[in-house]
């Protein structure tokens, strides 16, 4: 009995070691928070570990979310806007909530024309992704290599796509660089799986019953709002206000104009600590490998591992020196299930408790502005073995699959698993 209490007793500790960890980060660094909006970094990447001997880079594989942007929906600006333009017509906001009113007013007239736009910062990022993986790995960049370039239709996407592409033809002018966005090739791109509306529309009630639990507005209100009974009577939605607000905080860090406008002081440590739990459950949701949705979500991006297994059996069998690369640029909604279907960095964990999801699987640990995975692969002269090093946002990642190279594969290994999983699911269609 004893060793039952105190294997329980470590159990629990691990859990809540766990859970401190998200919230120490986010104590350090709230923008963390951000969920999707978070902003990709300029700097601080780690080293990384040199190839084994007489190996040498040749191809690289990669699908990268755009960059920065505008929100999307309007209704995040003009909600917690019109809420608080309520107070202010009634003399009901305090000195905060007055500056937090002007400060939206700003920011809804600067994001005129262009929701979802990439914003000035967003295309930045590109430029600086693509300067250092030409500097990684000159070797895939040489003097005649093909680039090969794609983009989901959307805007924001194909601009990125050309930041990053005209970075890599000022670095090497001789590079082979071609690029496309079409929707002939949206089938892998940015695939529309009518199995994945059902399944995700099934935890919707879940999902509400985890908001109402974990979020509470009541500190914001009080900080924004002189009367609370008032703020409780006048504003329709309370927690959807809140949830608003942190998104608009959050996306400050993708402007300039913005830099130095902080609304994080709303928000209590465990404010924010909770709506981005609430968030990151939803992510899950729509996006995981969890029974919730029988496991099956994350297979939408079937077609588009085809296409990386595809694109890297071509590199490895052509006859040209330096097959250099094959680039694709679209969205967080198709990074983080590919991830959750490679099984990169245990994105493929699977649970059906949303109570303690946070402590184990987190969004701000994949999906940024500016997402990218790259496969990077490897040859040496007289070997047929190619080794691939898996970079999850430029960091070394990890996959699900045995190594004796670590962090480096023998991309046959890995090959045969992700075809062993994709053949998991025999219903997914390989077809256009």
């Amino acid at each position: 009995m004893r060793r039952l209490i105190s294997a329980s007793c470590l159990l629990l500790l691990c859990v809540i070691a766990l859970s401190a960890g998200v919230r120490e980060d986010f104590k350090a660094n709230p923008l963390l928070s951000a969920n999707n909006y978070q902003a990709y970094p300029a700097s601080g990447f780690p080293a990384l570990t040199a190839a084994p001997a007489g190996y040498e880079p040749f191809f690289i594989n990669h699908y990268g979310r755009h960059g920065s942007r505008w929100l999307i929906n309007e209704k995040k600006y003009t909600y917690p806007l019109q809420m608080l333009e309520k107070g202010e017509r009634n003399g009901k906001l305090t000195r905060r909530g007055q500056e937090v009113l002007d400060i939206l007013r700003q920011v809804h007239s600067a994001s005129k024309g262009r929701l979802g736009e990439l914003s000035d910062i967003g295309h930045e990022q590109h430029r600086q992704i693509a300067e250092r993986m030409y500097h990684n790995f000159p070797q895939v960049f040489q003097d005649g290599a093909p680039v090969r370039a794609r983009s989901t239709v959307v805007i924001r996407c194909i601009l990125s796509m050309q930041n990053e592409v005209d970075m890599l033809a000022s670095l090497n002018p001789r590079l082979r660089i071609t690029t496309d966005a079409s929707e002939a090739e949206m089938y892998y791109m940015n695939y529309s799986d009518s199995v994945v509306k059902p399944l995700r529309a099934s935890q919707r009630g879940l999902l509400e019953k985890c908001e109402h639990q974990w979020i509470n507005p009541k500190g914001m209100l009080k900080k924004l709002f002189t009367d609370q009974r008032f703020a409780n009577d006048s504003i329709d939605d309370t927690r959807k206000m809140m949830i608003y607000l942190m998104e608009v905080a959050g996306n400050m860090q993708s402007h300039h104009q913005f830099e130095g406008v902080n609304l994080y002081d709303l928000f209590s440590n465990d404010d924010i600590y909770n709506v981005w739990r609430y968030n990151n459950a939803s992510w899950y949701i729509n996006s995981g490998e969890t029974p919730l949705t029988q496991c099956r979500v994350d297979y939408m991006e079937a077609n588009l591992l085809r296409n990386f297994i595809e694109d890297a059996d071509r590199a490895i069998t052509s006859a040209e020196p330096a097959p250099g690369a094959s680039l694709r640029f679209g969205h967080e909604s198709v990074v983080l299930p590919l991830c959750c279907l490679m099984g990169l960095n245990g994105a493929d964990y699977r649970t059906t408790d949303l109570e303690n999801l946070d402590k184990y699987w987190q969004t701000y640990k994949i999906f940024p502005m500016a997402a990218n995975i790259q496969f990077i692969y490897f040859r040496k002269a007289g070997s047929d073995d190619i080794l691939m090093l898996p970079l999850l946002n430029e960091r070394e990642a990890t996959l699900p699959v045995q190594t004796d190279v670590a962090p480096y594969y023998h991309w046959s290994d890995v090959r045969d698993y992700f075809i062993n999983k994709l053949l998991s699911q025999p219903f997914i269609n390989p077809n256009k």
